[in-house]
């Protein structure tokens, strides 16, 4: 696997069986690793370059991925909604789960002029829907402020730098929503996972803790922001917040104990994925 007479077919292959043990996509984790060492994509790397020699440092790469290490970290980028976005430990992975809130977001409202990002790492959710809202404007707030560097450097490689800005905030702090305005449009993946909850081990051991637990029942952070959110927000405006699989029902009793009604969305996988608040 490092070039020595091997083919990229073959280290491939060799990396695929190393990897196995560790993950569920194996053979797709050494073909994206391989890729990023060409600086092509999957496609063009499978369509132009198996047969070429493996280059050096492919080892190395399939070495942290055996340690658990996820790819997105080791190539410094994932994709969501189609957009190729830059990621660090600073920020959580995007996951296509959350492509729910984008989608459920531009059919509500597909006039939105100002959007806001709560908790915006990587800026994934707020870019995904500038993307496509080219007449709106968008703000991320993160308490991190090396995440809110990861999401300038994101809209910037994307072209959105004149339609997003992203600022440091923490809606722990008092104050924090001073100055932001109102908006037609909030989107918030806050950590809503329990402080006792087993994770996958790529997840616990490199994804960054703040951005996960939210508390015995996965609920603290819902109950500090719902009540914020209406001063936020315009007449007929939506917020869109994701929530884990088993949270609708005590997510929606927040929502609507601060007045709110409430709408639930699915991921493809039929689990509830995002509740939507008017």
């Amino acid at each position: 696997m490092t070039g020595g007479g091997n083919t990229v077919g073959e280290a491939i292959r060799a990396a695929a069986e190393r990897l196995a043990p560790v993950s569920d996509t194996a053979r797709l984790d050494a073909e994206l690793l391989m890729a990023h060492l060409f600086g092509v994509t999957r496609s063009e790397l499978l369509l132009r370059h198996m047969r070429d020699p493996a280059p050096p440092g492919f080892a190395a790469l399939v070495k942290r991925r055996a340690g658990h290490e996820p790819v997105a970290y080791i190539t410094g980028s994932q994709e969501f909604y189609g957009l190729p976005l830059h990621v660090t430990p600073a920020t959580l992975i995007p996951r296509g789960d959350s492509e729910t809130l984008v989608a459920a977001a531009l059919e509500a409202k597909p006039d939105a002029a100002r959007v806001l990002d709560l908790g915006t790492g990587s800026g994934a959710l707020l870019l995904a829907v500038l993307a496509y809202l080219r007449q709106a404007q968008g703000v991320g707030i993160d308490r991190a402020p090396q995440a809110v560097a990861v999401a300038a450097r994101n809209a910037e490689a994307l072209g959105l730098s004149p339609q997003a800005e992203f600022r440091e905030g923490d809606w722990h702090a008092a104050g924090w929503a001073e100055g932001l305005g109102t908006f037609d449009l909030i989107l918030c993946n806050p950590p809503y996972v329990e402080a006792d909850a087993v994770l996958d081990r790529q997840v616990a051991a490199f994804e960054p803790a703040s951005a996960l637990f939210a508390g015995p029942e996965g609920l603290d952070d819902y109950r500090v922001l719902i009540p914020h959110l209406r001063a936020l927000m315009n007449e007929a405006a939506l917020a869109v917040l994701e929530i884990g699989a088993n949270q609708a029902e005590a997510v929606g009793a927040l929502a609507q104990a601060a007045g709110f009604a409430t709408a639930l969305r699915r991921d493809l996988a039929g689990r509830a994925r995002a509740l939507l608040l008017t």
